[in-house]
């Protein structure tokens, strides 16, 4: 009895899972302005996360830590030198 319930519920968890996938698929297939605004966002987003945090983000750690990283920001954190930018 209760394997025919949770049969039941798997079932029913499907088919909403199958409609709400149903609704953007075709929401998304049907955009013609949102497609644009989507393109430009994920454009922004690419250059916000690769092209600015390789020039203008250095990685301060590895340049400081000498290999040992995890001892590095635990000293910082304890006694931060004063000529620090952290």
């Amino acid at each position: 009895m209760r394997i025919c319930i949770f049969v039941q519920e798997t079932h029913d968890s499907m088919e909403i899972l199958k409609k709400i996938w149903s609704l953007y698929y075709d929401g998304f297939r049907n955009m013609t302005l949102g497609r644009v605004l989507w393109t430009v966002i994920l454009v922004k987003l690419f250059i916000i996360f690769a092209v600015l945090k390789v020039f203008f983000f250095p990685n301060y750690i590895k340049q400081h830590a000498a290999g040992d990283e995890a001892e590095f920001v635990s000293s910082q954190l304890n006694n931060p030198s004063p000529d620090s930018k952290l």
